[in-house]
């Protein structure tokens, strides 16, 4: 009886899903951005807000227990004399990145932006006084840059928001808060986010897993989305929520992990249809920290963006901005030099989708039209297996000099015949194939 009953609940839980999904029509204008996301491949990621003043990471109000009146008083020393958008911007343009993603609010709870529905933010609260969002908006269109903005679902500053997992002890009195305050709260600033700083690419949530004590508990997302498609019909919506999409999202994100990958522990939820994007950081923390001096090297990075092209996914990499408005001269040298490998190879990673050729320890591959990208990641020997069976290839070359590469044919699929061991950080084959 009770195996019946759960399945019962199960077959309800799955139609009330589906038929959630039903409901949500993506417009063509959605579609086209969604398409468009896929071509770009490749974003930046900016953490910053008041924690970069304690350069202990994003998370170290909760961390640390730290009081939610006394870490409120960071905002009146905040004044990031460094900062300048236009900089930024193009430092980051230059790395071959096609959008950025800025927290708009994190945990925290301080507005980066000038919002009148809170003084706790970069305009009111600050001797800085500027609104860096709205700066930083200027600066995208200027250079043809997408912008995004992340947004948190968690606040452990406000009194109203519900608490979580997270942000126990920072020592604001009512745990359960009001959540009809702060649902209304969020979306006066969602609304402000999208009428007042021109298109944007997509709304990036996260924070949705903080009330996993709570299993009941509802954040009304379909409403919210609902909100933000009809605010903008081609902004996006992605929730870092570790789960399969939910009703209203356009894009599916992974953390620290590519698609069908978990190594993190955050991204164990099936792959769906929908675009895919995977963040990770340059360094070890997302907030600026300064004892995290661990940066990938220039290899890892490049390697990480082409594995995520191959498994039809983009890499948004994050960078923690200095409490000085600075970006890290070592991201600055990182970003330049993935620009100029993406000057080269930008070909075979824009506007492409996931090869034929699934991903292998060699590498992977990325297919546009009738090119096939075989991209040599780690390869110990000269010739290379390919089971290309259903197509047929026309021609093959080594893509920086189109220097011609012998294959042979068996019915299993072609072998690569190459010149030498590939020792490029990426040694790209194309293959026509018909």
């Amino acid at each position: 009886m009770k195996k019946h009953f759960i399945t019962f609940l199960l077959l309800v839980g799955m139609t009330a899903s589906l038929t959630a999904q039903q409901k949500y029509q993506p417009t063509e204008a959605n579609l086209k951005a969604r398409s468009e996301f896929q071509d770009n491949k490749f974003g930046i990621f900016l953490h910053w807000g008041l924690y970069a003043m304690l350069a202990t990471g994003e998370w170290t109000m909760t961390n640390n227990n730290l009081n939610y009146k006394e870490y409120a008083k960071l905002a009146g020393g905040f004044y990031p004399s460094k900062f300048d958008a236009d900089k930024w911007v193009a430092a980051i343009k230059a790395s071959g990145a096609k959008y950025i993603c800025f927290t708009t609010r994190h945990h925290e709870g301080f507005s980066m932006f000038d919002t009148k529905y809170s003084d706790y933010n970069i305009v009111k609260a600050t001797p800085f006084k500027r609104d860096v969002v709205k700066e930083l908006a200027n600066a995208c269109a200027k250079h043809g840059i997408k912008l995004h903005f992340y947004y948190s679902h968690i606040d452990w500053y406000r009194e109203d928001a519900p608490q979580g997992r997270t942000g126990r002890r920072t020592g604001r009195p009512n745990p359960k808060g009001d959540w009809k305050s702060y649902y209304q709260f969020m979306n006066n600033q969602l609304t402000e986010l999208l009428t007042n700083y021109g298109p944007i690419g997509a709304i990036w949530f996260d924070g949705w897993w903080d009330q996993d004590i709570n299993p009941d508990f509802d954040w009304e997302l379909p409403e919210q989305y609902a909100l933000i498609h009809r605010l903008q019909p081609a902004c996006l919506v992605g929730n870092n929520h570790h789960q399969t999409p939910f009703a209203g999202e356009d894009i599916q994100i992974f953390e620290r992990d590519l698609p069908g990958e978990n190594t993190a522990g955050l991204s164990g939820q099936s792959v769906s249809h929908l675009p895919l994007e995977t963040c990770e950081t340059m360094n070890g923390m997302w907030g600026y920290k300064i004892t995290d001096q661990n940066y990938k090297s220039t290899k890892t990075l490049i390697h990480y963006l082409v594995k995520a092209a191959g498994k039809d996914a983009n890499l948004l990499m994050n960078i923690g901005p200095q409490p000085d408005g600075e970006l890290p001269e070592v991201a600055v040298q990182r970003l330049k030099e993935v620009g100029e490998w993406m000057s080269k190879y930008g070909e075979t990673i824009y506007g492409t989708r996931g090869g034929l050729v699934a991903p292998h320890d060699w590498g992977v591959t990325t297919q546009k039209g009738n090119k096939l990208y075989v991209h040599i990641l780690n390869l110990q020997d000269k010739a290379l297996f390919l089971p290309i069976v259903d197509k047929k290839v026309k021609k093959a070359v080594v893509f920086a000099d189109k220097t011609p590469v012998r294959f042979t044919k068996n019915k299993e699929g072609i072998v690569l015949e190459l010149a030498k061991v590939p020792t490029d950080v990426d040694y790209v084959v194309e293959l026509t194939i018909d």
